[in-house]
């Protein structure tokens, strides 16, 4: 009978960085319950830019807590995804703790608003470091894995801004549109491998976010949420939970020819 180590390398194994809250918690638990162990990855702390309140250490701790219930395996790891020795230490725990990564969800993210003349340098730096930059520090390290297993799934979570221009916005959408491009490129230098590469798109997502974005500009979420998206559909925001099952469609089998790919999760917004 195969031991407790072999039983969970057989198992399948999703990196999710941004995990402690919002739609990266959200997506965890969901693969959680499909019996997909967890790597959790998060900055689990606040940080200068933005100025709100990011997943904290606690909320990771409570995530871990919460997959573990469920029957399933979780490995929680603080770091931050502009960090090479961070990821790389991630994903070395990952593979002494369950032997293979197959999914990543590139979730970590940021957002702020300031018009692109009046926008500091340390402000760009920090939107594209973190919302590009670090997807790709996070694949480089994780795609070596899936090439030696021959199969791994990469979802790549951009936003209705990677697919148009948004007014106060130009920075967090060229950190989105950038993500389209990291996704098609990797889907042809991947295909080989047996390696799938997709990008979703949300609309505004009702997470801690929209709180913090509200409070830095001195208004109410509705309002953020109206302001960033006016989805065609007559809600303000779609849930985590909404994100969280596209995500299972696009890791299932039922995708299984399905890469370089961009999915919407919108409530209409692009149809205006």
């Amino acid at each position: 009978m195969p031991d407790v180590v072999e039983q969970q390398t057989a198992k399948k194994v999703a990196f999710i960085t941004g995990a402690a809250h919002g739609q990266g918690r959200a997506v965890a638990l969901a693969l959680a319950k499909e019996g997909i162990n967890i790597v959790a990855f998060d900055v689990a702390k606040d940080l200068t830019y933005p100025a709100y309140t990011f997943g904290s250490a606690d909320e990771l701790i409570q995530l871990q807590q919460d997959i573990e219930a469920l029957g399933t395996s979780c490995l929680s790891v603080t770091g931050d995804v502009r960090n090479d020795a961070d990821v790389t230490r991630a994903v070395e725990q990952a593979m002494n703790e369950f032997g293979r990564i197959d999914i990543l969800f590139n979730n970590a993210g940021i957002c702020a608003y300031g018009l692109a003349h009046e926008l500091t340098e340390d402000a760009w730096d920090a939107m594209l470091d973190i919302n590009l930059k670090g997807a790709w520090l996070v694949a480089r390290r994780v795609i070596p894995v899936m090439i030696e297993q021959q199969s791994g799934i990469i979802l790549n979570n951009s936003s209705i801004a990677g697919l148009r221009g948004m007014n106060r916005l130009s920075h967090y959408a060229a950190s989105k549109w950038g993500l389209v491009g990291l996704t098609k490129s990797w889907a042809i230098e991947l295909a080989p491998y047996n390696i799938r590469v997709n990008s979703i798109h949300p609309t505004g997502v009702n997470t801690p976010m929209n709180d913090g974005l509200a409070a830095l500009e001195g208004t109410t979420t509705q309002e953020i949420a109206e302001r960033s998206a006016g989805n065609l559909l007559p809600v303000p925001w779609v849930e985590p939970e909404d994100v969280s099952a596209m995500v299972l469609y696009l890791v299932s089998d039922g995708a299984r020819y399905i890469t370089g790919s961009q999915f919407v999760l919108d409530a209409g917004l692009l149809t205006r």
